[in-house]
């Protein structure tokens, strides 16, 4: 579980630990300032360096490298044309131009769709930090 998730947690827990520790409220508010603000502090550099890997991925010139998030998004790109476009208009034809009456294979597309969609949210994700 990533930092940002177990921040509040662990600041609630903290928290009542500093209230049972120190008995003076000044000084356990304090003690609670300095503790939040130093796991922020760590969170922040965590996602600074996370930034810096990211940056040396962009620049490789390796396609395992540096390619392996272009190769997911057009993956699940043409698995999403085949399945939404593709595959039902082949259908179309085989029933209505060749008179088909056999069954048709059931593709499942269920992690494609979790995949897809996952990129697309982070995408949006993306674009939503950029603009702010």
């Amino acid at each position: 579980m990533p930092l940002p998730l177990l921040l509040a947690p662990l600041l609630e827990i903290a928290s009542k630990v500093i209230d049972r520790v120190i008995p003076d409220k000044a000084a356990a508010e304090k003690a609670k300032l300095e503790m939040a603000a130093t796991l922020q502090s760590q969170d922040f550099q965590i996602q600074l360096e996370q930034i810096k890997v990211n940056a040396e991925e962009a620049k490789s010139a390796s396609l395992f490298v540096a390619g392996w998030r272009p190769f997911v998004g057009w993956v699940c790109g043409f698995g999403l044309a085949y399945a939404a476009i593709l595959l039902p208009m082949a259908e179309f034809a085989a029933k209505v131009v060749f008179g088909y009456k056999g069954a048709f294979p059931v593709i499942d597309w269920a992690i494609l769709a979790n995949v897809l969609f996952g990129l697309l949210g982070l995408a949006g994700m993306r674009t939503y930090e950029k603009t702010r």
